[in-house]
C-alpha cells in the first residue's frame, strides 16, 4: 500500500519527484525538439507503467493551436479506425517530428553543425554541445565524425590522426577525446607541480651583505 502511494502517475518516479510537463505545441517547427524532449521525460519518469494508448492520448491532450488541431483531429480519427497504430509513444513523437519538424529544422541543424566549435571549453562540454546539435540533423556515420573532428581543437585532432587505429564510430570518438583532454590537463598540473618545486628548491641561496640585508656584499676595508 505504501509503496504504490510512493509511486508516480502510471508509475515510474515517485510522487515527491517534480517532473516539468511540456508546454502546449501548436505546430510551430521551432518548438518540435523542445515538446518532444519534456514529453520523452515525462513519459519516463510518470507514464511508464501506462499503456502505449494512453501515453499517446497524454501527449496529444498538449496538442492544440495553430496548424496542429486540424493534424490532430486526423490522427485521432485514423487512431480510432486503426488506420495507423503506433508500438511504442516514441514512435508516435518520432511522427511529430516528421510532420512538424520537416526541412526547416534540419536545415538549421546541419547549419549550427558546420559552424559548432570546441574554442575555449572543456572536451566534456563540447561533446555535449555537440550531440545537442547532432540531434535532428540527419547527419551519422562519416559525414557526423567529419563534423565532430573540425570542431574540436587543432591540437587533440592531430593527435587522434596521427594514432595507429582509426576510430570507426562516433561514439568511439567521444570517448577517445575526453580520455586524451583529460590526460593533457593531469599532464599540464604535474609540469607546473615539478616547475614549482623546482623553482622552490633549486634557486641560489641569496647572499646576505655586512648589514645583514639581502644583496651584494660590501667591499671588505
Amino acid at each position: 500500500m505504501g509503496e504504490a502511494a510512493g509511486r508516480g502517475v502510471g508509475g515510474g518516479a515517485s510522487a515527491a519527484t517534480e517532473v516539468a510537463k511540456p508546454q502546449t505545441f501548436d505546430g510551430t517547427p521551432s518548438k518540435v525538439s523542445g515538446f518532444i524532449g519534456a514529453c520523452k521525460l515525462y513519459v519516463r519518469m510518470r507514464l511508464r507503467e501506462a499503456s502505449v494508448e494512453e501515453q499517446i492520448q497524454w501527449i496529444l491532450s498538449y496538442v492544440q493551436g495553430g496548424s496542429a488541431d486540424i493534424w490532430k483531429e486526423n490522427i485521432m480519427e485514423e487512431l480510432e479506425t486503426g488506420e495507423m497504430e503506433f508500438k511504442l509513444a516514441g514512435e508516435f513523437l518520432a511522427e511529430i517530428r516528421r510532420e512538424f519538424g520537416g526541412e526547416d529544422e534540419e536545415s538549421v541543424k546541419v547549419a549550427e553543425l558546420k559552424k559548432i566549435e570546441q574554442e575555449g571549453r572543456t572536451m566534456e562540454e563540447f561533446v555535449q554541445d555537440f550531440k545537442r546539435v547532432a540531434r535532428g540533423s540527419g547527419y551519422e556515420g562519416r559525414p557526423l565524425i567529419k563534423e565532430f573532428k573540425w570542431g574540436m581543437n587543432g591540437n587533440i585532432r592531430r593527435k587522434l590522426m596521427e594514432a595507429e587505429n582509426q576510430l570507426c564510430s562516433i561514439k568511439q570518438w567521444f570517448k577517445r577525446v575526453i580520455a586524451l583532454d583529460q590526460n593533457w590537463k593531469e599532464s599540464r598540473r604535474e609540469e607546473e607541480q615539478l616547475r614549482g618545486k623546482k623553482d622552490i628548491n633549486g634557486a641560489p641561496t641569496p647572499r646576505l651583505n655586512q648589514q645583514g640585508a639581502l644583496g651584494q656584499s660590501l667591499p671588505r676595508p
